[in-house]
């Protein structure tokens, strides 16, 4: 799924802050102290620009859990 129109990823740097990547982007849109931070961060990113993927990588680096992100001005949201 990388490679998909409107993704990004969160993922942890080498000095410990985490960064809110777009796929083959030389810098990250975003960086936080917290991953907390950053999945907040990236999920406004992608609301505001129309919906997508959130990957969240864990420490490890692998993908911890995977987040479709609804566009923040989507006149038809599901019920819940």
């Amino acid at each position: 799924m990388s490679g998909q129109a409107n993704s990004r990823d969160v993922v942890q740097r080498d000095d410990g802050t985490w960064a809110v990547t777009a796929p083959g982007a030389q810098r990250a849109s975003a960086t936080a102290g917290t991953q907390a931070e950053a999945i907040e961060r990236g999920s406004e990113i992608l609301r505001n620009g129309g919906g997508g993927e959130l990957r969240v990588h864990g420490r490890d680096g692998q993908i911890r859990d995977q987040r479709t992100i609804s566009p923040g001005n989507d006149p038809y949201p599901p019920k819940g």
